[in-house]
């Protein structure tokens, strides 16, 4: 999939904000705070579009980027940051919480983007479990997987392989933004859901 054309388009901040058109679908990325996915993004995109910080928690708006005239991709906020005011955490979870209901139609996959050096935390867990409960097709992203040595990578996709067998299915990419692993296989599964 080649991508040439992208323009941010909306950025929602509440829930009472107004979606752009559906059309062609939406591609979105999730995870917690300070896990890479600003940096995909941009990687995907090849410019910098996303805002990226050393900071977690910079993504506190739901961002619609038009890809090709054609279809979105999705960033959604950071969760999990646990430096952020309760009340912005708050409304960080209301627009993530409205935004699947209200636009789950249109989610064609959602990439939950997961750091592969640790084992599966408490809101991750409770996203994956969420996810299936709405009926939201996702992959996990495993991010960072160059920090790992090989027999590290090998044990870490084992883990999350035996980790997600208890939900269902689910396609497991790592991914590295320094060696750029796992980019081409995020572009053609995006081809793959209609995305061209």
């Amino acid at each position: 999939m080649k991508i040439n054309d992208i323009k941010l388009v909306k950025t929602i901040y509440g829930k009472n904000d107004t979606y752009p058109p559906p059309l062609s679908g939406e591609y979105a990325f999730v995870g917690r705070s300070n896990v890479g996915k600003s940096t995909l993004l941009n990687i995907l995109m090849n410019r910098n579009m996303a805002k990226v910080s050393k900071k977690p928690g910079k993504t506190r708006s739901i961002n619609f980027y038009l890809i090709n005239n054609k279809f979105y991709f999705v960033d959604l906020p950071g969760y999990g940051y646990a430096k952020a005011s309760i009340s912005e955490r708050e409304r960080w979870k209301k627009i993530i919480e409205n935004y699947f209901k209200s636009r789950k139609w249109n989610i064609k996959i959602l990439f939950v983007l997961i750091d592969g050096r640790h084992e599966l935390q408490k809101n991750d867990k409770v996203l994956i479990e969420w996810l299936k409960s709405l009926e939201i097709p996702f992959c996990v992203v495993l991010t960072k997987m160059d920090k790992l040595k090989n027999s590290e990578r090998k044990g870490s996709v084992k883990y999350y392989q035996n980790i997600l067998k208890e939900f269902g299915e689910y396609i497991i990419i790592p991914y590295s933004s320094v060696t750029k692993e796992g980019v081409e296989e995020i572009l053609e599964l995006i081809e793959t859901f209609g995305g061209v």
